[in-house]
């Protein structure tokens, strides 16, 4: 399922064979240590140029770099039930060193663009691999001028990236029909096309289609109308989802563990679950659209008593609303749509892993071309350390060489335990708690699992040793091959 990172591009199509022969050597040395820079991730100069002719290649392009990694996706994808498709934008800033031709970001002297990804993972949070990555930017004079977009169709807007995600997700249902896909999102994401398109293409049948689970952030009108002798105004007023949920019953309440975040710290939460179906009434500004019947999860801490101090620092009470188109008639239904909106929580962990592991922002390259390019490789890399930390504690049994070299797991384990390479491979689990000791994980009785930042700065140090494993081994071979064929003498 998980080879050699190189094998992420085992299928890539530059038009030329040596670029595709130097990409899956460019990112295998990236891959070695995730923090060094372009310049040093190679040992001589003609490789170092090499890397650089590649990025500014003109068959080389951000897109096709990731095609191979996305068709590896699609694979795993296939040998799943259930899919979740979490997607989510974040900001690359390139303000200390700009390319060139770099765009903007929110004001005008930051400068960067937006990175939108989709990345797939199984519901209980293991990383499959990218499916889809949007890269854009500003340019200045577009800036501040969000409330006259308004009332513009979706095709022109910025936001027109969320509904092109969920149509990436129906894309991959369709290449997966054995797979259920649900593509999840957060509060950006809360919006009508996705929700008239989702039912539109549920009435198709025989086609397969996504689910949806989206983060509410609009309190939406209802196609229920109030009653006259309950308002004043002349016009029709709607009851609003808001406050029509909560007076549904509780169908159940239960205790989740929320992970620390840096807002906020690790707790358990004692949460009160409502659940029911809506019909969601078209926009005003939009009355060309229809209504759209689908369903309402409604997550919401108790038992909780917060300050304006506590919500300061990010810890006010969770409470999630919960738009989707899978059923909610049981508790066993409701319990797998939070699961799948909490399975979004990865992405937020794979940009964190992309920033701060692979310190993409500190990359200094001319043009933004040869960036992205660059980020492509990157964007590759980080899914990688992303998946070995969440398998390592989900197959903690799978055999470590499963994932590493020989050269890899065989001097890790020499170096930290001091012991005689084993016959048999250790399993993946107590290997990533040896590599993970090397980035100053502690392995402690009670700590837990090690996260991405130990991993990876134990895979730089990881590089060095299987570099000098190899040399080690090859010059024992040597010694033991003199020894028995000793040269003949002149």
């Amino acid at each position: 399922m998980f080879g050699p990172i190189s094998c992420e591009l085992a299928n890539i199509d530059l038009g030329d064979e040596r670029l595709n022969r130097r990409s899956r050597s460019v990112i295998e040395k990236l891959a070695a240590d995730t923090e060094a820079s372009v310049n040093a991730s190679f040992e001589t100069w003609g490789d170092t140029l090499a890397a650089y002719r590649l990025l500014d290649n003109a068959r080389v392009t951000h897109e096709a770099v990731l095609e191979p990694h996305y068709q590896a996706t699609r694979e795993r994808m296939a040998q799943q039930k259930v899919v979740v498709i979490a997607q989510d934008t974040t900001d690359m800033d390139f303000s200390k060193h700009p390319p060139k031709d770099a765009g903007c970001l929110t004001k005008p002297n930051r400068f960067g663009f937006y990175n939108h990804t989709q990345l797939a993972t199984t519901p209980s949070g293991l990383p499959l691999g990218l499916v889809g990555v949007t890269l854009f930017d500003r340019d200045a004079e577009s800036l501040g001028k969000a409330n006259k977009r308004r009332h513009l169709p979706i095709a022109p807007k910025e936001s027109i990236r969320w509904l092109e995600g969920y149509r990436r997700a129906n894309v991959l249902a369709q290449q997966c029909p054995n797979t259920q896909v649900v593509s999840v999102a957060d509060r950006e994401a809360d919006m009508h096309d996705i929700f008239q398109e989702a039912e539109q293409l549920r009435g198709e049948a025989g086609t397969p289609s996504a689910d949806y689970v989206i983060r509410s952030k609009e309190n939406r009108r209802l196609d229920e109308r109030v009653p006259p002798a309950e308002h004043n105004s002349r016009n029709a007023v709607y009851r609003k989802l808001y406050d029509e949920v909560p007076r549904s019953p509780v169908r159940y309440r239960t205790e989740i563990s929320l992970p620390a975040t840096p807002k906020r710290k690790a707790r358990q939460a004692k949460l009160e679950v409502r659940a029911r179906s809506v019909t969601l009434k078209y926009p005003k500004n939009r009355p060309e659209m229809e209504n759209v019947p689908c369903q309402m999860v409604h997550v919401r801490e108790v038992g909780r008593t917060t300050t304006a101090e506590s919500d300061n620092k990010g810890e006010a009470n969770i409470e999630w609303w919960l738009l989707t188109s899978l059923p909610v008639n049981t508790r066993k239904e409701i319990e797998r749509v939070i699961q799948y909106y909490r399975a979004r929580w990865q992405i937020e962990v794979y940009f964190r892993t992309l920033k701060t592991g692979c310190r993409v922002e500190h990359i200094q390259l001319e043009t933004m071309a040869r960036l992205k390019n660059c980020l492509a490789f990157y964007q590759i890399i980080a899914w990688r350390v992303l998946c070995m930390t969440h398998l390592s504690r989900v197959q903690p049994d799978l055999p470590c060489d499963e994932v590493f070299t020989d050269s890899e797991w065989q001097s890790v384990w020499h170096i930290v335990t001091r012991k005689p390479v084993p016959a048999q491979p250790p399993a993946l689990g107590e290997f990533t708690k040896l590599l993970a000791s090397l980035g100053g994980y502690n392995n402690r009785k009670n700590d837990p699992p090690p996260g991405p930042q130990t991993l990876w700065t134990g895979m730089r140090r990881m590089l060095d040793f299987a570099i000098a494993w190899q040399l080690f081994t090859m010059a024992s071979k040597e010694l033991c091959i003199n020894d028995r064929f000793p040269p003949a003498r002149e």
